[in-house]
């Protein structure tokens, strides 16, 4: 019976307009959603969710400073209504480029113009027990997760009054220092310090530890290294131990081994330290390279 409907076509108005199919309800395909209004073209947008997310904010989701209804816009509201627009809410699992077809779990649809806008995925760089065990922040679910899953530690932590006993729940190590990484290490910085002896004042979170790990020399590498700067004296402000030149070797939930030998107890470490492609299947072997796709001068897939 899956077999048979992941042959159904889609339900799309006939028209007499190019068909442009859109892949993902990011930044990038919404506005170019927005863009082609009007522009004579039937836009149909797939996303495996009926909702846009605000990635920038997801950190004040996981660190219970927004509600997740604060980053996320329902898609339909945004784009509609618009004859010549409509959305359905599918993953799309691969393309037939000879075709010109999309396919997805609920079924198929030709196009005549195809824009992947798919995003990026976490990139855990093959390292199998961090990719089992530790949280990534994506998505408004990955978010959520953390926040349950630190909020829940906390609360473990109260009926241990030994350091050593805490430890594992208190601790919070992140991987990564670019941009989401130093604001979630500052976000929980600014918890340690304000929020939490507040909520929990029969705890000492002196011993709390929390630590931003980046491979690189600086932080935020991709920007000016005054920027770098300052985030780190932000960080060093709020008692974030920033560990420079280092790399996460492994994680079995329970600690966190660095390259440099040192070993964290602590059951949550927050992956921000990469993307890759969100790649789709049917896309042809050239135009792929390290996870990302190839493009020429004018965007087009090569």
């Amino acid at each position: 019976m899956i077999q048979q409907q992941r042959h159904q076509h889609i339900w799309i108005p006939e028209t007499d307009k190019p068909r442009v199919v859109i892949i993902g309800g990011g930044f990038a395909g919404i506005k170019l959603a927005f863009k082609l209004k009007g522009k004579g073209m039937q836009v149909v947008l797939f996303d495996r969710n009926n909702y846009h997310t605000f990635q920038p904010l997801l950190y004040q989701v996981a660190t219970a400073g927004l509600e997740p209804d604060s980053v996320a816009g329902p898609i339909r509201k945004q784009l509609e209504p618009d004859p010549d627009f409509f959305f359905r809410m599918a993953t799309v699992e691969r393309i037939d480029v000879e075709a010109q077809k999309v396919y997805t779990e609920t079924g198929e649809l030709a196009y005549d113009r195809l824009v992947i806008a798919a995003g990026s995925k976490t990139n855990y760089y093959g390292v199998q027990s961090v990719m089992n065990n530790a949280f990534p922040l994506k998505k408004i679910p990955d978010a959520l997760d953390f926040r349950h899953h630190i909020l829940q530690n906390f609360e473990k932590a109260v009926n241990h009054h030994n350091p050593e006993e805490s430890s594992p729940y208190l601790n919070i190590v992140i991987a990564g220092g670019g941009p989401t990484g130093v604001e979630m290490a500052g976000a929980l910085g600014e918890l340690k310090k304000s929020v939490l002896p507040k909520d929990y004042p029969e705890m000492d979170f002196s011993s709390m530890k929390i630590m931003l790990v980046e491979g690189q020399q600086r932080l935020l590498g991709a920007m000016h290294p005054t920027s770098s700067e300052r985030a780190l004296r932000y960080l060093q402000k709020f008692g974030v131990e920033v560990k420079l030149n280092t790399l996460v070797q492994s994680f079995d939930g329970q600690k966190v081994k660095l390259s440099s030998g040192e070993e964290i107890p602590t059951q949550s470490l927050l992956w921000t330290s990469g993307v890759k492609g969100n790649l789709i299947a049917g896309l042809p072997e050239q135009a792929t390279e390290k996870g990302r796709i190839r493009v020429d001068a004018y965007n087009r897939v090569e």
